[in-house]
């Protein structure tokens, strides 16, 4: 082998840094590939305002000119400021299944990371908890959301054997769709709303949703303060993710709980799975892959939970079973039969304890390593 890492500085390295995925996983059932372009603009300055607050450097792994491999370094200075701690972040690795090729690159990062002053490395992670976070551990036979990762299975075992322990683990549920809703789920938010004079806001098209967008990114960065790797995002960046990802969502599957003030105190997000759709459009909405994802939004089995946030001063108080229940309305009306968690800490107790009240199986597991210097 003539393993040769390469830092990525040009449009044809980051070009080749997306692509390799595609390669990796060709032919794999359960991998759900990513918009390019979108990819592409998350990798640079020019298109991610993450930069603003964040410095990054990519690499490639070549075997006789051939990419075998592949991974991102970033230093985010809020999170170091919000805990203290001086970590550099592993971002967006793949390889071959060969520990030559993963040892070099996570000594590649590791070298970059002493360089420049940090103690220590941990991730996956990606520049927020929006973008790509953990590898996949269990669960690799089933296919994932669009929201979550899969890998292949010999990843963890490379972790392990550069010297890697595990940080956190975040876990996944399958959840059966019960065809009615129970009658004393109804009458206990209906008690629920109106004892706290609170109001319900759906939505019919994208135009209604996009005036609360901002609203509902200020309550994120609200409930998601103390969680593990969140840093709150400003407005740069929350514009970049409405853009990115709002075009995508059903109007119907987004829900919002305001308060007499007319204050967004909760908001769930869901999205018809388009994990098939997107398997179908290999990482282009031209000239097809747009057709897929629009055909996926219309009658779906399997709906995406995508992100539950409720305001600190309101947790415990009901409000998250009050905007499930307002979901399982739309669900029911579209035929829906299962929905599919996104990655839940699994410290988050509360949040893995309402899962298990369903029809539901945890069937994936993926994990953050930590190495320290």
């Amino acid at each position: 082998m003539s393993l040769v890492i390469q830092a990525c500085s040009d449009a044809a390295d980051f070009k080749a840094f997306v692509q390799f995925p595609f390669d990796l996983y060709k032919g794999n059932a359960y991998w759900v590939p990513p918009m390019k372009k979108d990819e592409l603009n998350s990798l640079q300055a020019a298109t991610n305002p993450a930069f603003q607050n964040c410095e990054a450097q990519f690499w490639l792994a070549k075997d006789n000119g051939k990419v075998v491999g592949r991974v991102g370094a970033i230093i985010n200075r809020p999170y170091i400021e919000k805990t203290g701690e001086q970590l550099c972040r592993v971002s967006r690795i793949e390889f071959i299944d060969d520990t030559k090729v993963s040892a070099v690159l996570l000594q590649t990062v590791e070298q970059w990371a002493k360089e420049k002053g940090m103690k220590g490395v941990h991730g996956p992670l990606g520049f927020t908890n929006l973008d790509h976070q953990a590898i996949m551990i269990e669960g690799f036979e089933h296919l994932p959301s669009i929201a979550s990762e899969y890998h292949l299975p010999y990843y963890k075992n490379h972790f392990d054997a550069a010297g890697y322990k595990k940080e956190m683990d975040w876990v996944e549920f399958r959840l059966k769709l019960e065809k009615e809703i129970p009658e004393k789920a109804l009458k206990l938010n209906d008690m629920i709303q109106k004892r706290y004079s609170l109001k319900l806001i759906h939505f019919t098209n994208r135009n209604e949703m996009k005036v609360y967008a901002q609203k509902i990114f200020d309550l994120l960065n609200s409930a998601f303060g103390n969680l593990f790797g969140f840093v709150k995002m400003d407005q740069n960046l929350t514009q970049f993710y409405i853009k990115k990802y709002f075009d995508l969502l059903n109007p119907e599957f987004v829900k919002i709980i305001e308060d007499k003030e007319a204050n967004a105190i909760g908001f769930i997000i869901s999205l018809p799975s388009l994990s098939e759709a997107m398997q179908k459009a290999n990482g282009k909405l031209f000239p097809f892959g747009w057709w897929h994802l629009s055909q996926a939004l219309k009658k779906p089995k399997v709906v995406d939970l995508l992100l539950t946030g409720i305001h600190p001063d309101w947790q415990a108080q009901g409000v998250s079973a009050l905007l499930i229940t307002e979901l399982h309305k739309v669900m029911q009306k579209h035929g829906t039969e299962y929905v599919e968690t996104t990655g839940m800490l699994e410290t988050n107790e509360k949040a893995i304890n309402h899962w298990k009240n369903y029809d539901h199986i945890q069937h994936k597991r993926k994990r953050c390593f930590r190495k320290m210097f």
